[in-house]
């Protein structure tokens, strides 16, 4: 949750000062802790703008989306799973 909080508040002000917030994700266990953590700190932050973030996958894998390995296919099916 303490990291949810923080991503809200830098992309509040990143998005106040400069008009949008860059990102970069690794995959593992930051998947699904985005996935429960994430959405109700953005809910309590609405100057977060999602729709301003720059999100880049860091450690993305030669794989289809589909193949357990994919760090972009996890966080489009937690997305799908938590909402």
């Amino acid at each position: 949750a303490a990291l949810a909080r923080l991503l809200t508040e830098a992309a509040t002000e990143a998005v106040a000062s400069g008009g949008r917030f860059t990102l970069g994700l690794s995959g593992g266990s930051l998947v699904s802790l985005l996935a429960r953590e994430l959405p109700p700190a953005l809910s309590a932050a609405p100057g977060a703008e999602p729709s301003r973030w720059v999100v880049a996958l860091c450690d993305e894998r030669l794989v289809p989306p589909e193949h357990p390995e994919s760090t972009g296919g996890a966080y489009v099916v937690r997305r799908g799973e938590g909402g």
